[in-house]
């Protein structure tokens, strides 16, 4: 039997897409703007209060309205002439557009932002922008440019004793290593970043941080080691009680364990979340449970199982309805019956197919 991971598995989940993406722990954190918010000169309270609201309704993903805060402290902060609180509004700006995906603009603001903040000697402020550039410049694919600002940023968080800042600089150096294909690199980075995550009671962090290493440690193909870190995570995602992010690390243990060729322990992963979706009526992850759990029984040459499973997975995709996955499971049905031997459902499911292109 071929030793195949399952090929269709989370491909329309737009949600789990999404959360793959997402993986950069901020460098410039809003606890730590609240805290420098106070060092800067007081010249009436209006622009701090127009960057306390921008900060708040960043952490509530508000960017649009926050954009427009951050720069009306910038015009305020510009007409007193305070260096200081300039160079915070434009690294706000810059932050709340990189969180827009606008690279190239989170970079001109950095810019503008570091050239102050050493003009002032403001070291954190520096630190923190020079990794937004870092981030900017890796998802813009420079990524030499993005390591060298990542080394800077880490050697200030270092000289700050700024843990959470180092925390972050480590990780998002280690992130620019996978992207150049530098897996071990990118490794050891990430592993410095959360032995010092650990020590900070941050799980989210820790989270982030340990979907990176099961992540990095699977490209590299060395399975025991990302589940372990898989483990780990799904222990803080019930820690959490966050359910959809239970189910997407139980995708990840299921797909890890079948890769390893430990078919009985990716059944048990795929049953648990296959039992998760069901409670909130997640009928994505059911039909990529369903497929799993067919695809690990197929591998084991228990058939009769695999088509259990496969006609569940026919049934939820035509509920959804699905036709790419309705496809994909009558192909399953066709080959686990030819298996068998039973040739007249070999016909109705190839017959079903058939059918089913011809709606």
């Amino acid at each position: 039997m071929e030793n195949r991971l399952p090929y269709y598995d989370g491909k329309h989940d737009g949600c789990l897409l999404k959360e793959e993406r997402q993986t950069v722990v901020p460098l410039q954190d809003n606890n730590n703007q609240d805290e420098v918010l106070k060092q800067i000169p007081a010249c009436g309270s209006q622009p701090e209060q127009l960057l306390e609201q921008g900060i708040e309704q960043q952490k509530n993903h508000q960017f649009e309205v926050a954009l427009e805060s951050f720069n009306n402290a910038l015009k305020v902060y510009t007409e007193q002439q305070n260096q200081r609180g300039i160079g915070r509004a434009l690294g706000s700006l810059s932050l709340t557009v990189y969180s827009l995906s606008e690279f190239s603009q989170a970079i001109a603001y950095a810019e503008r932002s570091l050239e102050v903040a050493r003009e002032v000697n403001d070291k954190r402020l520096e630190g923190q922008v020079l990794g937004i550039l870092g981030n900017s410049f890796r998802h813009l694919g420079n990524l030499p440019q993005a390591i060298a600002f990542g080394e800077e940023s880490l050697l200030i968080m270092r000289q700050l004793q700024d843990q959470p800042g180092e925390v972050a600089a480590l990780n998002n150096i280690g992130l620019a290593h996978k992207a150049l294909g530098d897996l071990p690199n990118a490794i050891a980075y990430q592993e410095q970043s959360l032995e010092i995550a650990q020590t900070l009671s941050d799980h989210q962090t820790q989270e982030q941080i340990l979907r990176n290493l099961g992540n990095a440690c699977y490209a590299m193909g060395n399975y025991p080691k990302a589940i372990r870190y898989y483990r780990q995570r799904l222990a803080i995602a019930r820690q959490l009680g966050d359910y959809r992010l239970e189910r997407q690390i139980l995708r990840n243990l299921s797909n890890a364990c079948y890769a390893l060729g430990d078919y009985p322990q990716a059944i048990e992963y795929s049953q648990q979340r296959l039992l998760t979706a069901r409670e909130v009526g997640d009928r994505r992850s059911e039909e990529q449970a369903l497929g799993s759990l067919g695809v690990a029984y197929d591998a084991l040459e228990d058939y009769a199982q695999a088509i259990e499973y496969y006609e569940q997975r026919l049934n939820v995709a035509r509920a959804i309805p699905d036709q790419r996955v309705e496809a994909q499971a009558l192909g399953s049905l066709r080959v686990a019956y030819y298996a068998l031997g039973d040739y007249a459902k070999v016909i109705q499911y190839h017959e079903q197919g058939l059918a089913m292109r011809n709606r």
